[in-house]
C-alpha cells in the first residue's frame, strides 16, 4: 500500500509539473486517468497559429487558412496551413543533423551536416507558393478521401537556403539520373521505424532549378517545426507534397522514385477525363507536376455589406504552377461577362501575384464577386469544379465571395 501511494503521489507531482499548476482534488483522481488539459493539446499554441485557422485532422495534424486570413503578400506563420503524414519529429539534435546523398545515380554518397551545407554553398531567398495537391477536395462530388481542405492550403512565404542544384553538382549525378526522391525524419503513424510516413521526389530537371532549395529559414528566421526544422526541401509551383520536410537524406534515382505516397493513385490524377465516380486503374493514373491556374479573393470577407453607390475594393492573390499569371478578372453576373483587374508581376518566378480591382453594383441586393486567372498559355480558371478524379486534386475553380449591397 505505501508504495502504492508513494507511486501515485510521483505521478501526480509530475502530472502537476506538465500542467503548471497544483491538481486539485487530484488524490481522487481514478487510476491511470490523464487530465484533460494534457488529452487535447491546444494546437494554435503549440504551431503558434492564429485561431481563426482550421483544423482538419490531429492525427496526424492537418490545419487551414481562411481566405481573408491570406491576405498579407508574404505568408508568415500564423496563417500557414499545415499537412503532415505522419508524427513530428521530437528532440532534434540541430547541431548533429545531417542530410545524406546517396541512390542508384549520385556520384558519391555523400552526407552533409547542416553547419556544412551552410558554410559551403551560396545562400538563396525566394518567395515560393506552396499548395497541398488536395487544396479544394472538399467541392468534389462523389466525395474523395482524405482532408476536406476548402480554399486554405496554400502560402507563399519567403524561403532562404542553398540550391539542391549546387549539392547535386558537387555529390555528382550519373547520366541515368531520372528522380531524386526525399527521406525525413518523421515518423509513421503505427509507430512502425521501417515505415515512412511519406517519401515523395521530382524529376533531374525540376531539382536542378535555380528556385529548388535545401531550406532552414523562412520568412527569415529558422523555420517552424511543424514545417520542416531544421531542413526542407522547397520546390515552388508543384504540390507541396514534393518539398518534404524535417529532411535527412536524398536518393538520386535512375527511375522514378518509388517511396510511399509515389505510386498508386497518390498525388496522381486520370491521365484521361473520366466520370464522376469512376474506378481508374493504378496505370491509368499520371503523377500531378506543375500545378493549374488559381486565385483567391483574400479581400474583404465573404458575406460583406457595402452601401449603394459605393464601389468595393477587393485584393487576393493568384497563380499558375511553373507559368505566369498574365490576367486577372471578375464577375458580380456569375460568369455572364468579366472585368479586367490589375495584376502586378511576381516578386520571382514561382512567387504568386497580387490583384485588386474597384468593384462597381447596378443596385441594391444580393452579389457574388467570382475571380479568374489566366496563365501565360491561355489557359484560364474553370468557372465551377473542374474534371472529377478519384482522390480530389486539382481544384482550381473560380474563387468566389458573397456581397450584400444596401
Amino acid at each position: 500500500m505505501k508504495r502504492r501511494s508513494f507511486i501515485k503521489k510521483s505521478a501526480l507531482s509530475a502530472l502537476t509539473i506538465v500542467v503548471g499548476t497544483d491538481i486539485v482534488f487530484g488524490e481522487l483522481m481514478p487510476a491511470g486517468y490523464t487530465p484533460l488539459a494534457l488529452q487535447d493539446p491546444d494546437p494554435f499554441k503549440m504551431f503558434n497559429k492564429d485561431k481563426e485557422m482550421v483544423v482538419l485532422n490531429d492525427r496526424p495534424w492537418n490545419m487551414e487558412a481562411q481566405a481573408h486570413l491570406l491576405d498579407e503578400k508574404v505568408t508568415s506563420n500564423k496563417f500557414m496551413f499545415i499537412r503532415n503524414n505522419g508524427k513530428i519529429p521530437e528532440n532534434i539534435d540541430v547541431k548533429n543533423w545531417t542530410v545524406t546523398f546517396d541512390g542508384e545515380s549520385v556520384g558519391q554518397t555523400k552526407t552533409y551536416t547542416l553547419e556544412e551545407l551552410k558554410n559551403k554553398f551560396p545562400h538563396y531567398s525566394y518567395q515560393l507558393t506552396l499548395e497541398c495537391g488536395g487544396n479544394g477536395r472538399s467541392e468534389f462530388d462523389p466525395p474523395a478521401k482524405g482532408n476536406q481542405w476548402t480554399v486554405g492550403a496554400v502560402s507563399c512565404a519567403t524561403w532562404t537556403g542553398v540550391r539542391l542544384s549546387d549539392v547535386l553538382k558537387e555529390v555528382g549525378v550519373k547520366n541515368n539520373a531520372v528522380y531524386i526522391g526525399y527521406h525525413a525524419a518523421d515518423t509513421h503513424l503505427s509507430g512502425d521505424p521501417k515505415k515512412e510516413p511519406i517519401s515523395r521526389g521530382m524529376p533531374m530537371d525540376k531539382a536542378m532549378q535555380e528556385e529548388t532549395l535545401l531550406a532552414f529559414q523562412m520568412n527569415g528566421k529558422d523555420i517552424p517545426l511543424a514545417h520542416g526544422y531544421p531542413l526542407r526541401l522547397v520546390a515552388g509551383g508543384w504540390p507541396a507534397s514534393v518539398s518534404g520536410k524535417w529532411i535527412n537524406r536524398i536518393s538520386v534515382r535512375n527511375k522514378v522514385h518509388d517511396g510511399t505516397k509515389m505510386t498508386g493513385d497518390a498525388y496522381r490524377v486520370p491521365c484521361e477525363p473520366v466520370a464522376p465516380g469512376e474506378k481508374v486503374k493504378d496505370e491509368d493514373m499520371c503523377i500531378i507536376e506543375s500545378m493549374p491556374v488559381k486565385s483567391l479573393i483574400t479581400y474583404p470577407k465573404s458575406g460583406a455589406m457595402i452601401d449603394q453607390g459605393k464601389k468595393l475594393n477587393i485584393r487576393g492573390h493568384a497563380w499558375a504552377g511553373e507559368l505566369e499569371v498574365a490576367k486577372m478578372e471578375y464577375s458580380i453576373d456569375y460568369g455572364a461577362t468579366w472585368q479586367v483587374a490589375s495584376v502586378e508581376k511576381p516578386a520571382n518566378r514561382l512567387a504568386w501575384q497580387h490583384f485588386s480591382a474597384a468593384v462597381s453594383f447596378p443596385k441594391k441586393g444580393y452579389y457574388e464577386v467570382w475571380a479568374r486567372a489566366t496563365d501565360t498559355k491561355g489557359i484560364s480558371q474553370p468557372m465551377l469544379l473542374p474534371g472529377w478524379n478519384p482522390k480530389g486534386y486539382l481544384n482550381n475553380a473560380c474563387h468566389r465571395i458573397a456581397v450584400k449591397v444596401k
